[in-house]
């Protein structure tokens, strides 16, 4: 799912294909490795070494998962230092968002709750920071083509047959039928999500046709929220519910709030990361919390539940928040060689084209 399903999806701009996979590449393995070394500190410190297995590997994937996401805002106006530097300092606050929940709240949510939240605001208050004023109007070059589409609606499809799986991963397995649960609910939201997102693309289409753009985002909204309340699913209505709420919530942010938060904030998302991860992350933990709140007996206990539940989005949004701020001034600097407007969305400012090199 990270190098195949990320990587093929940020291939949709007609002139940012070799980017888009090659450096969702290169972030992944940066990523995935400067995880494995911050997941592994305190096991270095007690143990003298830094233990990697399967479940390392795993936790290290997740980090670079929220890094990836992020980069689905900056998409085609950054350049590899940037995309690079940005991954090390997002994983190193990601990790730290993880210790310190631990450590002061004493709890330990799924990463599937943090990495679609903590990823979208990073981004977000990142493209505010390093925000320019040619993106107040389209890019010459931001386009969507038919080649291009093609290739990104393959890494949708392949998002989509494995977020189940992706999912469970990180459920106790300790309890049986709960690994088993977690699959079956992601695919009746992914279900129910794309039926959705496909009748809202044509309803709020004035000539009534299919956005294809739509299609790529939207139908994994629900497989988002799901992931983030999945602890609380013990129904199929319910896993159903939150991913019809899901699509309508990302089509409909990805229609209008896009156009929107550049014109008032000016924040220039490129994959309407907002619509596709962050929106549906807040609405699993909102139905998680309604789940939990429900199932509790003692209302001592969920209300004890209520405020830790609140209190941990709360931290993760403030963290992600400072951790966006830092990286975008760090950015900013000019040292980085930043690519002008014109160059934006274009792979010949990075990546050799000899058919196209000017013989002298």
């Amino acid at each position: 799912m990270v190098i195949l399903g990320f990587g093929f999806l940020w291939t949709f701009l007609v002139r940012y294909g070799f980017s888009g996979t090659g450096f969702n590449l290169l972030v992944a393995v940066v990523a995935t490795q400067w995880a494995i070394i911050l997941n592994g500190i305190d096991s270095w410190y007690y143990r003298g070494k830094i233990m990697i297995n399967l479940r390392s590997l795993v936790d290290a994937e997740m980090c670079a998962a929220s890094a990836l996401i992020s980069i689905g805002v900056v998409l085609g106006k950054t350049n590899p230092v940037h995309l690079v530097l940005m991954a090390l300092l997002e994983v190193s606050g990601f990790v730290l968002n993880e210790w310190l929940l631990h450590t002061l709240l004493k709890v330990s949510p799924l990463k599937d709750m943090r990495l679609h939240i903590f990823g979208a605001i990073f981004g977000l208050i990142l493209t505010w920071i390093l925000h320019r004023n040619g993106s107040q109007k389209q890019f010459e070059k931001e386009k969507f083509g038919r080649k291009t589409g093609l290739f990104s609606m393959l890494g949708t499809i392949f998002l989509w047959m494995f977020w189940p799986s992706f999912n469970s991963v990180l459920v106790d397995g300790n309890t049986p039928g709960r690994k088993l649960g977690a699959v079956c609910s992601t695919y009746l939201a992914l279900a129910v999500s794309a039926v959705t997102a496909v009748a809202l693309s044509v309803l709020s289409s004035p000539k009534g046709k299919v956005s294809l753009i739509h299609i790529q985002s939207c139908i994994l909204a629900g497989g988002v929220a799901v992931g983030v309340s999945i602890s609380g699913i013990h129904q199929p209505w319910e896993a159903m519910t939150i991913g019809f709420t899901a699509a309508v919530v990302s089509t409909i942010g990805f229609r209008y709030l896009k156009n929107h938060m550049l014109l008032a904030f000016q924040c220039h998302d490129t994959c309407a990361i907002l619509s596709t991860h962050g929106l549906p992350g807040l609405l699993g933990w909102l139905a998680q919390l309604l789940l939990q709140i429900r199932d509790c007996d003692d209302h001592t206990m969920a209300i004890q539940f209520a405020v830790f539940h609140i209190s941990t989005v709360l931290f993760t949004v403030s963290l992600s928040l400072a951790m966006g701020v830092i990286t975008g001034l760090l950015l900013k600097w000019n040292i980085w060689r930043p690519p002008q407007d014109r160059k934006c969305f274009d792979d010949q400012a990075f990546w050799e084209f000899p058919h196209l090199a000017v013989r002298k």
